[in-house]
């Protein structure tokens, strides 16, 4: 390699381009095992986000088995998730445009067999004994008021949608026991969130096909209880959080007994269906992933013995795990290698890659690893975060220079920033940024009391994490003060521009469908969501006075820097109100601000061209803001009062 070009931070340049990052890579994002076949769901965004179901047989053959126009996604809760299931090599999905189920026969092309106007289905299991699928239906069919949650029956030849299970605001995970005669869902109630609160019920299925005798066994209002499984002897297991930390349990003579007690997690929040941590293989053995500090890891439990083996990969992100008695696939990714979805042989501990998120032609010369980092914070606490330094071995900044860095806010606000390999964050270090990906108090993978800072303090708590790791690596000399950037996407732009208004540290801002006003918000989100700010602020309207104080809206004269909007159109979660009224008072104060709205996208946008537009719309508008050229040629964006 040649001796590296000295050049300014920002304008380096970089073979990872906007194309790599957004055409080239795709989301791999469900994986079911049926046999010795294994099937999962991808989203392509040059197929405009289309979401694709692929088979892959033993003997290592793939294909496609939903053409377009078919996208293969649930809209229950909004996000989604569980949006597939195969039954004896048939394949039932979900179709995100009309939300009908359909059917998928061996060697067949799709066709509906549930095909219900304003009905929406997920998480579907199978119900072999009577023929039928047992599902979450969120019916939206009625006028006026919230839609309706149930637990449901589908025929899986077609028929009516039989309600089982009733009344409750929400449901999610219908598992039947391997002698089919017993039901395991979760359910719960508004204001909780499933990370809140949660119950875990069994029911007995007559011999019509109706649940009777339904049971509370576990869980409560402040206890979450996520992904219920049977062991292939019929004992029901569970995650937990009751102690703090999401362990693993089973339930014997109707108590919840622990299998391996830690200070770790071996739960995640469900935002989406079908979200799984771990898989029983055998009556005893459960393979299961967990995270402490951030970072994940692979194991073997034996039940009889509580003994946990780790299994050694080199994976510090895993999610996804499904098993049998001779296979485990899970997605996994690591600070050097990005998300792929996996074949571990329970014979060997081998494991095969199945299917890269992106075929990774780069020289590691030019990539970043994520170096976690923990730093000072309000209250005298510690939060923490991944730190990806600048990273080109063509160029090097001049000396005495600092870069300029971008701070993220994740989602959720309830996620996590992963340590995996990223090229969107690649695609910042090797033109000359630093970023720090930040887990604030409220993300997960730390225990629920860390879950839990955020408990009222949506917009205060987040902001000082961010505010304080940035100030963290500027005075470790490894970020310029002057130039401190911060971008969030949905709660991670509300937390975005909560910063810009409430503080004075960053000097540039993106926010990607972030949230300007909380009442707004309060009033115009979807049924999942509309009382989670019942936690994260305080119950509305009764807590008005909060959700004004803490709205950017209402305070952009304290804001004093440069904002670009990024939005779709179609966003249930985040309606474009919410970044056009933003727009709208920061170009007032004649501050320099760009708006750039995507028609046909919801809540993150999946399509190439827009993720691309916004990714070099976002580059073109920091060299506007701190006076630097890029070295590709990029797209100029408008920007008002520049």
């Amino acid at each position: 390699m040649a001796v590296p070009q000295t050049a300014p931070y920002g304008t380096w340049r970089s073979p990872i381009t906007a194309d790599l990052v957004t055409a080239g890579t795709i989301s791999l994002e469900e994986a079911v095992l049926d046999g010795d076949d294994i099937y999962w769901s991808e989203r392509r965004p040059f197929e405009r986000g289309r979401s694709v179901i692929v088979r892959r047989t033993p003997d290592g053959q793939t294909h496609d088995l939903t053409p377009p126009p078919y996208n293969v996604r649930s809209r229950v809760h909004e996000y989604g998730g569980g949006a597939f299931t195969v039954v004896d090599g048939t394949v039932y999905f979900a179709n995100f445009a009309d939300q009908f189920l359909y059917r998928v026969d061996p060697g067949g092309e799709p066709r509906p067999v549930h095909a219900h106007p304003g009905f929406r289905f997920a998480d579907c299991t199978p119900d072999r004994p009577r023929h039928r699928l047992i599902a979450v239906c969120e019916d939206h069919s009625r006028e006026g008021g919230q839609p309706v949650n149930t637990l449901v029956a589908l025929g899986m030849d077609g028929g009516p949608v039989e309600t089982l299970v009733s009344g409750n605001d929400f449901y999610a995970s219908p598992r039947l026991s391997p002698d089919g005669v017993r039901l395991a869902w979760l359910t719960w109630n508004h204001p909780n969130m499933p990370w809140d609160g949660t119950e875990l019920w069994v029911g007995e299925i007559a011999a019509d096909g109706r649940i009777e005798d339904a049971r509370w066994v576990a869980g409560g209002p402040a206890e979450s209880v996520f992904q219920p499984e049977w062991s292939p002897d019929g004992v029901l297991h569970f995650v937990s959080d009751r102690t703090g930390w999401w362990n693993l349990y089973r339930l014997e003579d109707g108590q919840a007994a622990a299998l391996c007690p830690m200070a770790a997690e071996f739960g995640v929040p469900q935002w989406l269906f079908g979200r799984a941590t771990y898989a029983m293989v055998a009556p005893t053995r459960i393979i299961c992933a967990y995270t402490s500090q951030g970072s994940w890891q692979l194991a073997s439990l034996d039940t009889a013995t509580h003994t946990l083996t780790p299994i050694p990969t080199p994976y510090t992100a895993i999610d996804g795990i499904r098993g049998s008695a001779g296979q485990v696939v899970f997605s996994a990714g690591s600070p050097t290698q990005p998300t792929a979805l996996l074949r571990l042989d329970l014979h060997d501990e081998s494991c095969t890659v199945l299917r890269r998120s992106v075929e990774l032609a780069v020289d590691p010369a030019y990539l970043s690893p994520a170096r976690p980092v923990s730093f000072p914070t309000e209250d005298g606490l510690t939060a923490h975060g991944l730190f990806y330094p600048p990273v080109n071995g063509d160029c090097a900044a001049p000396a005495g220079e600092r870069p300029p860095l971008i701070v993220l806010s994740h989602g959720g606000p309830t996620g996590t920033a992963p340590p995996t390999l990223n090229l969107a964050v690649q695609y910042w270090t090797s033109r000359g940024f630093a970023i720090l990906d930040v887990n604030y108090g409220g993300s997960t993978g730390y225990g629920r009391p860390y879950r839990e800072r955020l408990k009222g303090r949506w917009g205060i708590v987040d902001v000082d994490d961010c505010v304080n790791g940035a100030l963290h690596l500027v005075g470790q000399g490894l970020a310029d003060g002057a130039r401190l950037i911060i971008r969030g996407g949905s709660a991670g732009g509300y937390t975005t521009l909560a910063a810009l208004t409430f503080r004075n540290v960053f000097r540039a801002g993106v926010s990607l469908y972030g949230v300007g006003d909380l009442e707004t918000l309060a009033a115009d989100t979807h049924k999942f969501e509309s009382r989670y700010l019942d936690g994260l602020v305080g119950p509305y309207p009764a807590a008005r006075e909060t959700y004004r104080s803490r709205s950017p809206i209402h305070y952009t004269e304290h804001l004093a820097c440069p904002v670009i909007f990024f939005q779709g159109l179609d966003d249930k979660v985040v309606p474009p109100n919410q970044a056009e009224a933003m727009v709208a008072a920061v170009k007032a104060k004649g501050i320099p601000v760009a708006y750039v709205p995507f028609a046909g996208e919801g809540h993150g946008f999946r399509q190439a061209q827009n993720n691309r537009r916004a990714l070099e719309a976002q580059l073109y508008f920091f060299g506007q803001v701190f006076g630097f050229t890029p070295a590709d040629p990029v797209e100029p964006v408008a920007i008002a009062n520049l």
